[in-house]
């Protein structure tokens, strides 16, 4: 056995993912994420939200700026995963995609 005074937070923190992967199936990532993002959406509002998408932006360095492609995928796979939110509300679809359109920084309409 290895001697746990010698492990480091990232080796104990990968050692315990491995082990809980081991005994959980995707069903169980997916409801902790849903809790996880439940509980957070409760305590913060719209202006943190808008906060941590900026700055995530920013340290992305553009990924998906010079790679439609890409993000046309990452679109389309956020969209399939968020459970069809616009799939009955057109307007509220129609709205998010000009807000999309216009902090993308990638071109649209002037």
């Amino acid at each position: 056995m290895a001697d746990k005074g010698n492990m480091s937070v990232n080796e104990a923190g990968k050692k315990g993912g491995d082990a809980t992967s081991q005994t959980h199936g995707k069903e169980f990532y997916q409801d902790i994420g849903k809790k996880g993002g439940e509980a957070t959406s409760e305590s913060h509002g719209k202006e943190f939200y808008q906060e941590i998408g900026s700055e995530g932006g920013k340290q992305s360095g553009g990924n998906f700026a010079n790679d439609p492609e890409r993000a046309s995928e990452a679109g389309r796979k956020g969209g399939q995963n968020s459970g069809g939110n616009f799939a009955n509300d057109r307007e509220k679809a129609s709205e998010a995609g000009r807000k999309g359109g216009e902090n993308s920084h990638g071109g649209g309409r002037s």
